[in-house]
């Protein structure tokens, strides 16, 4: 067995279990990849919100990045929730010469900031000029842009930064929707969006998708997929996670997405 390429993932715990290091570190796993981490928040979070969120000081943010880099071979980062400019200029300074895949963790699903104007300033003068490719939200999209407009638009706008964008969404469902179709656009610095259409799953069980997401493009990188192949290969890996928590009922919001299903890892080609 040839051994694994290492994501490590930056980011904030989720006490629900469905989002942020624990949808990191299950989802690379399911994908080929040993996955470490360094905690930048703990938070009280379940499927309903965000209760509380405790720091961990960018010194000792930084103490588990030096820790990993010192010992293993990261081939990709991935970031989730930074929460700080401090925490988001280390990222950048420690981890800026490696691929980065930063999903920009500003507003939870259920409403909760999780970065401010601060921070937002930060991923846009330290960390995505770095960057290999970011994974926003429409609503995060927008709060990066500073201002309204279409995914597509916003693609195109945000990867003059100097990094590729994948801005990610769909309709929001409701029950008694048929699934749809959702397109995610992505788009590399001076380029034209490309739209990437993959079928909606009807479901309100989504806790966590967009941390899946950015976890499962990072491990189809670490893996040599190039950027194309790898988002539409994350975004068959969060179909098959929706649909397999569709029928689930846990907590009383929107439930966690589904990371029990293993997928069969990407192949790793041997070197020449």
């Amino acid at each position: 067995m040839l051994t694994p390429p290492v994501v490590l993932a930056v980011a904030g715990t989720d006490s629900g279990g469905a989002a942020g290091l624990a949808a990191d570190l299950a989802t690379v796993a399911a994908l080929g990849c040993h996955g470490a981490c360094a905690v930048t928040a703990v938070t009280a979070q379940d499927t309903t919100g965000v209760h509380a969120v405790h720091p961990v000081p960018a010194a000792t943010v930084a103490a588990q990045v030096g820790a990993v880099l010192g010992d293993l071979p990261v081939a990709v980062v991935k970031t989730g929730m930074l929460g700080s400019p401090e925490v988001v200029d280390l990222v950048a300074t420690h981890l800026g010469h490696l691929p980065l895949v930063v999903d920009p963790v500003i507003v939870a699903t259920s409403g909760a900031v999780l970065g401010d104007a601060a921070v937002v300033a930060a991923y846009r003068e330290a960390l995505l000029p770095r960057a290999l490719v970011a994974t926003p939200n429409l609503s995060e999209a927008r709060a990066l842009a500073g201002r309204a407009g279409s995914a597509p638009d916003l693609a195109a706008a945000l990867a003059d930064l100097g990094c590729a964008f994948v801005v990610t969404g769909g309709p929001e469902w409701r029950p008694g929707d048929p699934g749809t179709t959702c397109t995610d656009w992505l788009c590399r610095p001076g380029g034209t969006p490309v739209p990437l259409r993959h079928p909606g799953v009807a479901t309100t069980a989504d806790h966590g998708s967009g941390c899946t997401y950015a976890a499962a493009l990072a491990a189809h990188l670490a893996h040599g997929t190039d950027l194309e192949d790898a988002a539409d290969g994350a975004a068959a890996f969060v179909g098959a996670r929706l649909a397999a928590s569709s029928g689930w009922l846990l907590g009383r919001g929107r439930g966690p997405v589904s990371h029990l299903v293993q997928a069969p890892p990407p192949t790793q080609e041997e070197p020449a």
